[in-house]
């Protein structure tokens, strides 16, 4: 059995909000097979021990941390909750209480104890396009499918959802030439295909309310082409996947959908690195680490481009200034995951790369609110 809950910004946000005290933040590699979760969960209570460790000699409080202990290892011991994972599982902890989110993108190992949460691999979650969700429409009947890299499509029970088009229509066929209330013929035909797709949209409301996933439409003309015209989602997909998905099966439109993913990502970041390059000239970026530390502390960066394999470890003071640590421990951060959450706290988007993809060819490329 399969189980996603991707964070949304939103989360991110409440996340980044707290602060001091003792925060552990532990990444986990999991698998959606049930009968082999027992390594990650191995894995997992491990990494509890690594950060009650670094809290200890990081000299954080000891109840403090006995609580956070037990907490995580409550987690670690409830069966219901092992027993439906995806390929990763990130878990934020304080004395409070313990969040967690299983991830459809497979993240590394890891374990860091701070006085405020590592995120910037959560990050990378929502900056790329993991999953998305596949409108199958025909005539015939819709379905909603939700799909995800590297596991198997599940179909969503999607409430009011029309059967076909004709019992919306109230006939046998809407492919008749008889008029539909005063219109007729082909008018008619395109009437009543936008009436069935205006419910269609509608009983997506519901489901699609306050996430950022892509929604790809499976369908060809007319249907594809006039849905754009009722669709209300801001996630709607450019692209389309152009096939008659009567008798294609999920595992295949979740196969076809994965190019067009990879186009609107390709997309939006091409579209984010030529308003930086536009920006470039007029002083409207940065590219040093330290400049875009003090830029994010002010609230000057709108986006940012981050290197989310850059480990480098430091403090940044109140004032934005950077302080590089020879080592990581409980006593610094990473240095870009610092700047991403400053960024993010003063209303700036974060775009987590790959090595390389940065602007400018350094680990962070911001665009900012006013020259530097």
């Amino acid at each position: 059995m399969l189980y996603v809950d991707t964070p949304t910004p939103q989360d991110i946000v409440r996340l980044n909000g707290i602060g001091g005290g003792t925060c552990v933040s532990i990444y986990v590699p999991t698998t959606p097979l049930t009968q082999k979760i027992g390594e990650a969960r191995l894995k997992f209570r491990h990494l509890i021990s690594e950060a009650v460790k670094q809290a200890d000699a990081a000299g954080h409080d000891k109840r403090e941390t006995g609580l956070i202990e037990t907490g995580l290892l409550h987690l670690a011991e409830d069966d219901s909750f092992w027993r439906v994972q995806a390929n990763s599982l990130a878990v934020f902890a304080t004395q409070k209480g313990v969040t967690s989110f299983r991830l459809a993108n497979k993240l590394e190992a890891s374990t860091e104890v701070a006085d405020r949460f590592h995120l910037l691999p959560l990050l990378r979650t929502v900056a790329f396009p993991h999953e998305a969700f596949i409108l199958a429409l025909s005539e015939n009947g819709v379905r909603l499918i939700q799909t995800f890299s590297d596991m198997p499509p599940k179909k969503v029970k999607v409430p009011g959802l029309p059967k076909d088009a004709a019992s919306h229509a109230g006939k046998a066929t809407i492919n008749d030439k008889s008029a539909f209330t005063r219109i007729q013929g082909e008018e008619g035909q395109r009437v009543r295909h936008l009436s069935y797709l205006r419910a269609i949209d509608a009983a997506l409301r519901p489901i699609l309310s306050g996430r950022d996933t892509p929604l790809i439409v499976a369908a060809v003309d007319p249907l594809a082409h006039l849905y754009t015209h009722v669709n209300t989602y801001h996630r709607l997909a450019a692209h389309q996947i152009r096939i008659s998905p009567d008798k294609t099966k999920d595992a295949e439109l979740a196969r076809l959908g994965v190019p067009v993913l990879d186009a609107l990502y390709a997309d939006e970041l091409k579209a984010a690195a030529e308003t930086f390059a536009a920006r470039a000239s007029s002083g409207h970026t940065a590219t040093d680490l330290t400049d875009v530390a003090r830029a994010a502390t002010y609230g000057a960066v709108d986006t940012l481009f981050a290197d989310m394999n850059d480990a480098r470890p430091g403090l940044i003071d109140d004032k934005g200034h950077v302080a590089f640590a020879e080592a990581d421990s409980a006593d610094t951060y990473n240095l870009v995951d610092e700047v991403a959450r400053r960024v993010i706290l003063n209303g700036g988007r974060v775009i987590a790369v790959r090595a390389g993809e940065v602007p400018g060819g350094r680990s962070v490329g911001a665009i900012l609110r006013y020259p530097a």
